[in-house]
């Protein structure tokens, strides 16, 4: 599919009126805070548009309206703080463990109005704490782990009949296939999986979308970093 096809009204977005003057000081404190802590390797405006704001938006219609949403791994606030500008309705719940990262997130949620708030916290302690497990609609997350890794730290996080929503670069099938038998352990499955070109120059993307279907066992998250060392 051709991401350009369903793609032009956020490129105006983005570009014009209200929401393209938050877009433009999202970009001024992004690179601002790119000096003082490592947030991104994309740089130039352009690029930024294109492979940040774009791609972010690119899942803006597995969001429910007016969901409670978390999201996990923040780092410079994607997809998060983008979906925000130009969706107002949604609330998010920012999950970052690096705390000059945390600032940063603090600094742009403010600045830039946004319904959010920022937690300093690992993925693996923010889904056993009794205040946010299963409390959320959606648990989103962009280039932050291996996708049965990730499932791990996200699906404790969503009440029953929500959403886990993993924004994933153009290898995404072999990582579909291979959480199979984590979507199921932990309580989920697979209802969309969607195939896109950012740009002939930005490359392939991959937008993978599972419902909850059952509360996640309590022993999952599993911590100490087995989430990573042995994926399920």
């Amino acid at each position: 599919m051709c991401y350009n096809r369903y793609m032009q009204d956020y490129r105006k977005l983005i570009r014009e009126g209200e929401t393209g003057e938050k877009f433009k000081a999202f970009y001024r404190l992004l690179t601002e805070y790119n000096e003082k802590v490592n947030l991104t390797r994309i740089t130039d405006e352009e690029e930024c548009r294109v492979k940040h704001f774009l791609d972010s938006l690119a899942g803006e219609k597995y969001f429910p309206q007016g969901e409670l949403c978390a999201e996990v791994g923040s780092g410079g606030g994607f997809p998060s703080i983008p979906l925000m500008i130009v969706r107002q309705d949604l609330k998010f719940t920012l999950i970052e463990s690096v705390a000059k990262k945390c600032v940063f997130l603090e600094k742009a949620v403010s600045e830039l109005e946004l319904n959010a708030k920022v937690i300093c916290m690992r993925a693996e302690d923010a889904a056993r704490e009794k205040t946010m497990r299963e409390a959320f609609g959606v648990c989103c997350a962009r280039a932050v782990a291996r996708l049965n890794t990730l499932s791990e730290y996200c699906i404790p996080l969503v009440k029953t009949g929500g959403r886990f929503i993993a924004y994933k670069g153009s290898a995404a099938q072999e990582e579909i296939a291979e959480a199979q038998h984590a979507l199921e352990v932990l309580g989920a499955r697979e209802i969309a999986s969607e195939n896109f070109l950012l740009s002939e120059e930005a490359g392939e993307r991959t937008l993978f979308v599972a419902e909850i279907v059952k509360p996640t066992p309590a022993a999952y998250p599993r911590g100490r970093g087995k989430e990573r060392s042995k994926p399920l």
